[in-house]
């Protein structure tokens, strides 16, 4: 499985284990999708505050915005299908996830924080594969299927059931 190197910092709060639920839905995607479950593959993960993915999102897409998660790939999905078992350690790519932003959709939608933030990062680790929602429905539907799966692997419910 790919190796996930987590940094946690304020506001997300210390009353959850979000190692522990990175690590869930990194294994879950990994099922999925086996070019995620590498084990050469390194991901940078970064809980943070809406400031400081504004200031990413601002920095990097030239959106003045926070985001609820940003995905920041360093290999093309031509590489990462090719990645041989040997060889030395390949950094996949960065993510980072806004707590305000998190938190605010989740009370939205009326679900629980730890649920809603899987389902971004597992919508995160798909990006860094190079797979990619706004280029056709056709790839926007592939990613969801993949997702709504690895979700019920972990027995949360489909984010997109209350699409028509």
């Amino acid at each position: 499985m790919l190796t996930l190197e987590i940094d946690i910092e304020a506001p997300w709060p210390e009353t959850h284990d979000w190692e522990a639920l990175a690590e869930r839905a990194a294994g879950a995607i990994g099922t999925l999708a086996p070019e995620l479950a590498h084990d050469r593959l390194i991901v940078s993960l970064l809980f943070t505050s809406d400031e400081e993915v504004q200031a990413l999102n601002k920095e990097w897409r030239e959106k003045d915005k926070p985001t609820n998660v940003l995905s920041f790939p360093m290999l093309e999905r031509e590489d990462l299908l090719d990645l041989s078992e040997d060889g030395p350690p390949e950094m996949l790519g960065d993510i980072a996830m806004a707590y305000e932003t998190c938190a605010r959709e989740a009370a939205e939608k009326g679900i629980a924080l730890e649920d809603h933030a899987t389902h971004l990062l597992i919508h995160g680790l798909l990006h860094l594969a190079g797979l990619d929602h706004e280029i056709s429905e056709d790839d926007a539907i592939a990613m969801e299927a993949l997702e709504i799966k690895a979700l019920a692997l972990l027995g949360i419910a489909d984010p997109y059931g209350d699409r028509a």
